[in-house]
């Protein structure tokens, strides 16, 4: 597959940060880590991986402004387009020594995201797409499942974990889901999840409580893949509700009715 300049510009940066997560992942009890929050952890290796992601797009589209989970957002001079980051998805994975978590880029213009790149380095997996062009793993051309029955479909969720609220909601919604399909999972890296149901490994996802880092680059992944996301309301307000649900048109629509209550 022969990408685009703008998409070199992405993998190379996710390249480069991922061949340093790569070596702290190998020394992953020699990291210095705090605590950001109950259950949610930031470590050095996220902060050079943000710093080299940053280096790398900044030097590339130096007008090109920031949101980024560590850095938070930074104001470009062309207001049209910003780069969306997150340098470590699946923190709390990568702590434990879990090989599943990911670099997450994607480009924001006018408010639709363009263009994407989910990295992870630990099973050398590249997820790629641009609007319009298809979603790609390593270069080779990737699809949604097309199974259209709820007890023939493998979903994966996020679960709350120690400081975040709605846990019972979730419960509920999960009973929901486990009772008419075979089989719930969880990950522990939305990006990563994402790119699963991009890849029809996963027939579906939904989530609540994300950040747009978290989902920005999987949502065009999906729908590149010839797929559809929206938010747990129907719509397409994923970044201000914080939820997503994404899969095939069939199996969204039966996967949003069952996570209702419908």
């Amino acid at each position: 597959m022969a990408r685009s300049a703008l998409l070199n510009v992405m993998v190379n940066a996710a390249h480069k940060a991922g061949r340093r997560l790569a070596r702290d992942f190998g020394e992953v009890q020699n990291l210095q880590v705090s605590v950001k929050g109950p259950g949610d952890f930031v470590s050095s290796a996220d902060r050079m991986a943000e710093k080299i992601i940053h280096e790398e797009l900044s030097r590339a589209r130096p007008d090109t402004g920031f949101l980024m989970e560590e850095r938070g957002e930074i104001k470009g001079k062309d207001p049209q387009n910003r780069w969306i980051v997150d340098p470590l998805d699946g923190t709390t994975n990568f702590l434990h020594g879990i090989p599943l978590f990911a670099i997450s880029i994607a480009l924001e213009r006018e408010g639709q995201i363009v263009a994407a790149v989910v990295y992870n380095p630990a099973m050398d997996e590249l997820f790629t797409a641009e609007k319009g062009r298809g979603a790609f793993m390593n270069d080779r051309r990737i699809r949604v499942a097309a199974r259209r029955e709820m007890t023939d479909c493998v979903f994966v969720t996020g679960i709350p974990h120690i400081g975040r609220p709605a846990h019972d909601a979730f419960l509920e919604q999960q009973r929901r889901v486990m009772r008419n399909s075979a089989g719930v999972r969880r990950f522990g890296a939305a990006a990563i999840d994402l790119c699963w149901v991009a890849a029809g490994r996963f027939d579906g996802f939904w989530e609540t409580g994300l950040s747009p880092w978290d989902m920005a680059a999987g949502i065009l992944m999906v729908r590149e893949a010839g797929g559809y996301v929206t938010d747990l309301a129907g719509g397409q307000d994923m970044f201000g509700t914080t939820t997503i649900i994404a899969g095939n048109e069939i199996i969204l629509e039966k996967l949003l009715k069952t996570v209702d209550g419908e």
